[in-house]
C-alpha cells in the first residue's frame, strides 16, 4: 500500500474515531443532566409560521464565545447567539446530533425552566384575549385545586412565586429539585396530572406567611408554574392551543415548530375530572426562535402592545427575592428580583432593565430593554464561563 493511502486511510479512521469519541461524551455528560427525553410523543405542538420572522447578519467572531463552543465537551455550551442593533452580530453554534439515545430532531432544543417565562408569556396573552380578567384574578370556582393551598389565591401571587407553597416543594440551589416534593421524594410534579397532585398531597393545605409579613415569601416552584399553565387552559378551554397558535405563529413568527410538553402518566379517577389540564411548562424550540421569542419579547416592550403593557406591569409589581443567592454563573442566581416567572435586577446592573430567562443546565436568555441586546445560550451542562460569554457581554 503505498504511504498517500496509508495516510489517507489513517485520517479517515482518526476522523471516524473523533466523531465516535465526542458523541459519547455528549451521552455519558448528559446522563449526569437530562434524565428525561428529548422527543415526546404527547404536546402541545405549534407549527411554523408561513410568514416566519426573517433575521438579519451582521456576524464578527468574538474569541471568549468561540472558545466556549471549541470545548464544549468540558463547557456544555452547543448554541450561543448575540442579537443587537436589529442583527444577530454573533452566532456560534455546535449542535450534536443525538443527546444520549436521542437524536436532535430540526434542532428543537429543551428550554428547561425558561418554559416558566413562556407560561408567563402565554399568560399575558390570555389576559390580552379576555380569558382572564387580570393579574389580580383570584383562582376560585376550579375544582382542580379545591381544598388546597392555591384555591382563591390571587394570581400575581402565583406569577411572583409567592404561593406559600413552601412546607411541600421548592428549592432553587439543588437542580431539578424545584419540581420534587421535600416529603416525598419519589414524587415529581413534572410527571402527574396536576389534579393527581392536588387530590393526593394537598388536600386541606395551607399556604405558610411568614410574621410580620402579609404576604408569602419567594419560593422557586415548578408545581407553582404548571398551575398557572392549567389555570390558562382551564380558563381558555376549547381555545387553548387556538390561544399557543395566536402566540408563537401569529404574534412571534415562529420559522420551526414549537411545543409545551404534556404529563401523561395519572394515578387516580379523579384524573378523568383534569383531563385537559395536562401542561407542563418545558418548552421545546430551535435556538433562532427561541431568539425571535425573545425580539418578540423586546418589541412588545418598546410598541407597547397589550403583551408589552404585561410585561412592563410584571416588571413594575416584581419582588425582592431575599433567598441569600449570588452566584456568578446562571442570571437565575444573580438577579435580587423576580416577576411574573421572570429575572430581574442583576447584580451590578440593577439599574437597568433586563429581562431574564434561566433553565437547568445552562440555559439562558438575557433581554436588555434599554440597549435592545439579546443573549440566547443553549447548553447540555452548566459549566461555562458564564460571566464571560453572558454578564460581561451584556454590561458592556
Amino acid at each position: 500500500m503505498m504511504l498517500k493511502e496509508v495516510f489517507s486511510l489513517k485520517y479517515i479512521l482518526l476522523i471516524i474515531l473523533s466523531v465516535l469519541f465526542t458523541n459519547f461524551a455528549y451521552a455519558k455528560k448528559n446522563k449526569k443532566t437530562w434524565n428525561y427525553p428529548l422527543n415526546w410523543d404527547n404536546k402541545f405542538e405549534v407549527s411554523g409560521s408561513k410568514n416566519a420572522y426573517n433575521f438579519t447578519f451582521d456576524l464578527k467572531k468574538d474569541a471568549d464565545v468561540i472558545r466556549e463552543i471549541e470545548n464544549n465537551t468540558e463547557t456544555g455550551v452547543i448554541g450561543y447567539l448575540l442579537y443587537e442593533d436589529g442583527k444577530i452580530v454573533i452566532d456560534e453554534s455546535d449542535i450534536p446530533t443525538h443527546i444520549g439515545d436521542d437524536p436532535i430532531i430540526d434542532g428543537m432544543l429543551p428550554s428547561h425552566s425558561m418554559g416558566k417565562s413562556l407560561v408567563s408569556y402565554v399568560t399575558g396573552h390570555a389576559i390580552c384575549e379576555g380569558y382572564i380578567e387580570s393579574v389580580n384574578e383570584k383562582l376560585t370556582g376550579w375544582e382542580t385545586i379545591k381544598n388546597t393551598l392555591f384555591e382563591n389565591q390571587t394570581l400575581i401571587d402565583l406569577l411572583n412565586m409567592q404561593a406559600g407553597d413552601d412546607k411541600y416543594i421548592g428549592d432553587r440551589l439543588e437542580p431539578q429539585q424545584d419540581n420534587i416534593l421535600k416529603k416525598d421524594q419519589d414524587v415529581n410534579v413534572n410527571s402527574l396530572f396536576l389534579v393527581d397532585v392536588m387530590e393526593k398531597y394537598f388536600q386541606n393545605s395551607k399556604r405558610a406567611i411568614p410574621l410580620n409579613a402579609n404576604k408569602p415569601k419567594y419560593n422557586y416552584s415548578a408545581l407553582t408554574t404548571n398551575v398557572i399553565m392549567n389555570y390558562v387552559i382551564y380558563k381558555s378551554g376549547n381555545d387553548w392551543e387556538a390561544l399557543l397558535h395566536k402566540v408563537f405563529n401569529d404574534h412571534i413568527k415562529v420559522k420551526g415548530n414549537v411545543s409545551f410538553l404534556q404529563i401523561t402518566k395519572h394515578r387516580s379517577p379523579a384524573s378523568l375530572r383534569g383531563i385537559r389540564e395536562t401542561g407542563r411548562y418545558s418548552f421545546y424550540a430551535n435556538r433562532y426562535d427561541f431568539l425571535r421569542i425573545a425580539k418578540t419579547m423586546l418589541d412588545d416592550w418598546h410598541k407597547d402592545t397589550c403583551a408589552g403593557k404585561y410585561l412592563k406591569m410584571l416588571y413594575a409589581q416584581r419582588i425582592k427575592k431575599n433567598d441569600g443567592v449570588k452566584e456568578l454563573d446562571d442570571v437565575g442566581l444573580y438577579t435580587a428580583s423576580y416577576g411574573g416567572q421572570f429575572h430581574f435586577d442583576i447584580y451590578g446592573l440593577a439599574k437597568r432593565k433586563i429581562i431574564g430567562l434561566s433553565g437547568f443546565a445552562g440555559q439562558q436568555i438575557l433581554i436588555d430593554i434599554d440597549e435592545k441586546r439579546i443573549i440566547v445560550v443553549n447548553s447540555l451542562y452548566k459549566n461555562y464561563d458564564w460571566k464571560k460569554i453572558v454578564y460581561d457581554k451584556i454590561k458592556n
